[in-house]
C-alpha cells in the first residue's frame, strides 16, 4: 500500500549536535507505527518535523501525498496531534475545551457541540463534562487532549508518548481507542518508551537511537533477527550476581546482560528446557541460591540490546 506518512534522510541539528541523523520512515493507511526509541533518540523531533512544528536542515516529508515543507498550512488540516504533554484550557471545562477545537476548525456550533459530547462518551469524561480541566487527574487530561486531537475526525495521527506516567486503567482505555482508530483506518504514528506499547499496538515498528533508525519492521520480525531463546535467572544474593553471570556465559558461550536492582542475569541460550537443568546444576556447584529460573522467547528489549549494544533506558518492559 502507498505510504500515508513518508519521511526521507530527515537531519535536523540543535547547537551543531545532530537530533536527526537521516530519518527514513513510512506508514501505510490505516495502520500504527511505533516510533520505539529511549529519551533524546530522537522521537519527539521526528514528529515535530511531520506535524509542521520545525523545519529539518536537510530531507523530505509528505503527510497524504502533500509536502510538509512547501504546504504546512495544507498538512495541519489533514492531522491530529497528541503531544507529551496534556494542551488543554485549565480554566475551561471539558465540553468548552472540545466545542473550542471544533470552532477553531470552522465546525459549525452545533456540530462542535455535537461531537465534544460523542468524544466525551468515548473516553468516559462525560460525568466531569462541566467540570473545568483543572479539576481533572492526568490521566483524565491525557484523554481529553487525545479527543481533542480526533474533533475533526482526522485521517493521520500523531500521537507523542500519549500514555506516558498514565495509571493502568487510563494506559488501557488509550490503547482502546488507539486500536479502534487503526480498524476504522486511521493511520497513526506512534512514539512511545513502552516496550509492551509497541508490542501491542503497532503494526509494524521503527527503532530510533541516536537520531537514526537502527531497525524497522514487524515486531516478530525484529525478534527473530535476535533469535534463540533466553534464560532468565534471579539469585538471591546480589553479591553473588557477577559470579553467576561469569558461570552462565562460561555455560552457553554468550554475553551475559545483568540487572543488579532486580538481582537478574539475562543470557542467550539454546537447546531448550534442557538447558535450564544444566544451569541449575552449574550454579549448585558455585553455591549460588536461585529465586527463580525461566525460559523465556526474544523480547523488544533483546532487539534494543542487540541492535545498539546497549539495553533501552525506557518505561516500560515487553513481558
Amino acid at each position: 500500500m502507498p505510504a500515508v506518512i513518508s519521511a526521507h534522510g530527515l537531519v535536523k541539528h540543535f547547537d551543531g549536535k545532530p537530533a536527526l541523523d537521516g530519518i527514513d520512515l513510512e506508514v501505510s493507511k490505516g495502520t500504527v507505527l511505533g516510533l520505539l526509541g529511549p529519551n533524546g533518540a530522537g522521537k519527539t523531533t521526528t514528529v515535530s518535523v511531520l506535524t509542521t512544528l520545525l523545519r529539518p536542515d536537510a530531507g523530505h516529508a509528505f503527510v497524504a501525498g502533500v509536502d510538509v515543507l512547501r504546504h504546512p498550512a495544507q498538512v495541519r488540516r489533514l492531522i491530529g496531534v497528541a503531544g507529551q504533554y496534556a494542551a488543554v484550557d485549565e480554566y475551561l471545562t471539558g465540553h468548552e475545551n472540545l466545542q473550542m477545537v471544533g470552532e477553531l476548525y470552522q465546525l459549525r456550533a452545533r456540530d462542535a457541540r455535537r461531537r465534544s459530547r460523542e468524544l466525551l462518551d468515548w473516553f468516559d469524561l462525560r460525568d466531569a463534562a462541566d467540570r473545568p480541566a483543572r479539576t481533572y487527574s492526568g490521566g483524565m487530561r491525557r484523554r481529553l487532549d487525545l479527543a481533542a486531537a480526533l474533533v475533526v475526525r482526522p485521517p493521520v495521527i500523531f500521537l507523542d508518548e500519549p500514555t506516558t506516567g498514565l495509571d493502568p486503567h487510563s494506559r488501557l482505555m488509550l490503547w482502546n481507542v488507539i486500536s479502534t482508530l487503526a480498524d476504522e483506518g486511521t493511520t497513526i504514528l506512534l512514539t512511545t518508551q513502552y516496550l509492551e506499547e509497541a508490542d501491542r499496538l503497532a503494526h509494524n515498528i521503527a527503532v530510533v537511537d541516536r537520531g537514526r533508525v537502527v531497525a524497522s519492521g514487524r515486531s516478530d520480525d525484529l525478534k527473530a533477527r535476535v533469535g534463540g531463546q533466553r534464560v532468565e535467572v534471579i539469585v538471591q544474593d546480589r553479591a553473588a550476581l557477577d559470579v553467576a553471570a561469569q558461570a552462565l556465559t562460561a555455560l552457553t558461550g554468550s554475553e551475559a546482560t545483568v540487572e543488579r536492582h532486580t538481582r537478574k542475569i539475562t543470557v542467550a541460550a539454546s537447546g531448550g528446557v534442557g538447558i535450564l537443568a544444566d544451569l541449575a546444576s552449574r550454579l549448585a556447584e558455585c553455591r549460588i541460591a536461585v529465586d527463580d529460573m525461566s525460559l523465556r522467547r526474544p523480547t523488544l528489549d533483546d532487539v534494543f540490546l542487540s541492535l545498539t549494544g546497549h539495553a533501552p533506558d525506557l518505561a516500560g518492559k515487553a513481558a
